[in-house]
């Protein structure tokens, strides 16, 4: 498992000017950057592959930024946007020797209304026929959907990681795999540590969380089970820290960020990777004082 971290902490919308940020991910010891692109036209991605190797840092993963307008069980014009979007990525990824697209991709994030089982079957098969003709593309690109359910106060469609693996059952593709977030499964699952356990040679993404979005360690999650779980299920992918703060326009227009998870972006990333190293790499007898004393519950 290699620890990564997702740009939206420090840059959103990501561009070719957050690179400058690459140097203080790789003193703070993450091994991959996880690119939030809202739109393909806002970086060159020769240029910041060529930053990365620069700092001996790798694209682990990109993750999609589905706004309104991008929506697979939408109407067409939005439906098309969201295909347009996914294809354009796929197309950038093998120049940043990337080959994993995680999130959300079945929906505008924020959609949550009340649908008849009937609407319910229809989306379901919709997004099912988008998905595999995604997952297609992928794979002539050398390249993996992670598709990731979000809390229920986010989507209406996929919440949990067992809706999330009738979805890739039934589309049944290779290319196409699930991608948890501690955060969303917190708030949906009952157990984290069985959910990965279920989604099993499934899972092809992990997002580490704060139960508040804060610094991961410093919350009531049990990332002993997690921990456990990832092992158990020889989980070989990245494990992405994931946050945001309130000014964060793209993502404050469909999700409530009402306060700062903590006082600092630096605190979140510096503190996680110490916690998130532990997590991945267990064996090693660190101890993390800062984090042992705000009552973290490590591997």
């Amino acid at each position: 498992m290699r620890l990564g971290i997702n740009t939206s902490l420090f840059a959103s919308p990501f561009g070719d000017q957050h690179t400058r940020l690459f140097p203080r991910f790789r003193k703070w010891g993450y091994d991959t950057v996880e690119l939030a692109i809202a739109s393909p036209a806002d970086f060159n991605p020769i240029h910041v592959r060529e930053q990365l190797d620069k700092c001996g840092l790798v694209a682990g993963s990109l993750y999609g930024v589905f706004g309104p307008g991008r929506d697979l069980r939408g109407p067409p014009a939005e439906q098309a946007a969201a295909r347009q979007y996914i294809q354009d990525l796929l197309g950038q990824m093998p120049v940043l020797g990337c080959s994993v697209l995680a999130g959300p991709m079945y929906s505008t994030v924020g959609r949550v209304n009340p649908e008849t089982r009937a609407a319910k079957r229809e989306q379901w098969l919709l997004v099912k026929r988008h998905l595999g003709e995604l997952a297609a593309c992928a794979a002539d690109h050398g390249c993996t959907l992670c598709v990731e359910p979000l809390n229920r106060f986010e989507t209406d469609f996929l919440n949990t990681c067992e809706q999330a693996i009738d979805l890739v059952g039934d589309v049944d593709h290779p290319a196409l795999k699930i991608h948890l977030d501690t955060f969303h499964m917190n708030i949906e699952e009952k157990d984290l540590g069985q959910a990965i356990r279920n989604a099993g040679s499934l899972l092809g993404h992990v997002h580490a969380s704060g139960c508040d979005r804060g610094t991961p360690g410093t919350d009531h999650t049990n990332w002993r089970s997690i921990s456990s779980a990832l092992r158990f299920v020889n989980y070989q992918g990245d494990v992405v820290l994931r946050s945001f703060f309130a000014d964060d326009e793209i993502i404050a227009q469909a999700v409530p960020v009402g306060r700062r998870p903590e006082p600092a972006r630096d605190v979140i990333a510096r503190e996680g990777a110490k916690f998130l190293r532990r997590i991945i790499n267990p064996e090693v007898g660190c101890e993390f004082p800062y984090l042992v004393a705000r009552g973290a519950t490590v591997g």
